[in-house]
């Protein structure tokens, strides 16, 4: 690993310790309130692994945060404007899915905007989580097809489609087909 995915995997490593460190929270006090191994996390604090989203978005609750949030800056905020050249990319390892935050951070807003490229025949797997039951997010897809599978319910999503969830239930993200699929994310933390 090297180039930008090495800057990538640093920049996580120095987050979450950063982000444990302000919650005041041990190895295994993190473990136990994401389900995530210890020796897991510390291989991630120490940029040996690359997180999944999945393992990503089960830290960042575990911390009180969302995905986006886990990815904003801690600095001050100087612009309400997010200019696209300075949006931070975050690309799953497992998947190879692109994530985008696109929202300006810092804002005093409840609501992050992510834009998504999903690879043909991706799946991403979010366990239920109840810390997540106060957030709630809008599926919106622009192209290609994507299947949301939120319990037993399977709901096709086709351009212009956009769907409502509350996120603290068990859900995939499917593209079935062999075309990428873009989408955003609109996420209401609910605080």
């Amino acid at each position: 690993m090297d180039g930008p995915d090495l800057q990538i995997e640093n920049a996580i490593s120095e987050r979450l310790k950063s982000l444990r460190a302000r919650a005041g929270l041990t190895l295994d006090e993190l473990a136990n309130r994401s389900g995530v191994s210890r020796a897991m996390i510390s291989r991630i604090e120490r940029a040996e692994a690359s997180p999944t989203a999945a393992l990503l978005a089960r830290l960042s609750e575990a911390l009180g945060l969302s995905l986006s949030a886990f990815f904003a800056d801690d600095g001050p905020t100087t612009s309400p404007v997010s200019r696209h050249a300075d949006q931070k990319l975050w690309r799953d390892p497992h998947t190879g899915y692109v994530r985008r935050s696109v929202s300006p951070p810092g804002m005093p807003s409840r609501v992050d905007i992510v834009e998504v490229d999903f690879p043909p025949h991706a799946r991403v797997s979010f366990p239920p989580r109840e810390e997540s039951r106060i957030m709630t997010q809008h599926v919106w897809l622009f192209q290609g097809v994507l299947e949301m599978v939120i319990g037993e319910t399977v709901h096709t999503l086709h351009p212009g489609d956009c769907l409502f969830m509350d996120i603290g239930d068990a859900f995939d993200f499917h593209n079935p087909s062999d075309k990428p699929a873009r989408y955003a994310v609109i996420l209401d933390r609910g605080r």
